[in-house]
């Protein structure tokens, strides 16, 4: 026979769990550590990690510690609004690309705001010029914080809000 205290211990436990929130496949995000604040992203389950268009990378020292300094274009089908940004490098990563080709790229950690959520992700660096998002939040980025309908979009942004 079950007692009465662990029934309802076990009651208040189940109607204090929260559903995650839903994303589009498409959300614009942030990046305040960056001073990024808003750019177009892929939700991109495929991919495991997060990637972000950069370019002009450059390494240096501060504080005996490694740092990388970088230029991002984070408007769409706009390159003369650049953001120049600068982080801590953890590491360097082979990442290979859904057509199998491989390349080494530096790796960060930063803070992304999505909705009302604000969380650390580790973004790769590399050129996305050519794709058609200057960003995609992989799977490890949206794990745990939200579930992906990939029939909709921008449903924790607001598409009005990318120039």
């Amino acid at each position: 026979m079950n007692s009465p205290s662990l029934k309802h211990s076990a009651s208040t436990k189940a109607s204090s769990f929260a559903p995650p929130s839903i994303i589009g496949w498409r959300e614009i995000v942030a990046l305040p550590q960056l001073n990024v604040q808003q750019i177009k992203a892929k939700i991109d389950t495929g991919a495991r990690s997060s990637a972000l268009h950069a370019f002009a990378i450059e390494e240096f020292e501060l504080n005996n510690k490694l740092m990388i300094r970088f230029q991002v274009h984070p408007r769409q089908r706009d390159n003369k609004y650049i953001v120049i940004a600068e982080a801590e490098l953890l590491e360097y990563r082979k990442v290979t690309s859904s057509v199998g080709h491989s390349q080494i790229r530096p790796v960060i950690l930063t803070t992304v705001k999505l909705g009302q959520k604000q969380w650390q992700i580790e973004l790769t660096l590399t050129n996305r010029d050519v794709m058609g998002f200057r960003m995609l939040l992989g799977r490890q980025a949206v794990r745990d914080h939200f579930l992906v309908d990939p029939g909709k979009s921008f449903l924790q942004s607001s598409k009005n809000r990318q120039k």
